[in-house]
């Protein structure tokens, strides 16, 4: 049983989403699996895009102090859904 998308890292994510697209590309795959391969590659993406949001987020919050030392900051809730 593959393992599930929300415990899965941006990193092995993205690395099963690449190895499903070779695998569609390739156009060996009987259809049912392929469209099953296409539903978790899609999920995949969905998870990618919300882990690359977080972290932008995250970056976003870095700032430089008066005294030139970094920090963070609290973020203001812009309404902004990340994609």
């Amino acid at each position: 049983m593959p393992e599930p998308i929300d415990a899965m890292s941006f990193e092995d994510a993205l690395s099963e989403l690449e190895r499903i697209v070779r695998g569609l590309e390739g156009g060996q795959m009987k259809l049912e699996d392929a469209i099953s391969a296409y539903e978790r590659g899609a999920a995949l993406r969905k998870h990618c895009d919300a882990k690359l949001g977080e972290a932008e987020m995250r970056v976003r919050a870095i700032v430089q102090n008066d005294d030139g030392s970094i920090g963070t900051e609290p973020l203001a809730d812009t309404g902004e859904t990340g994609r």
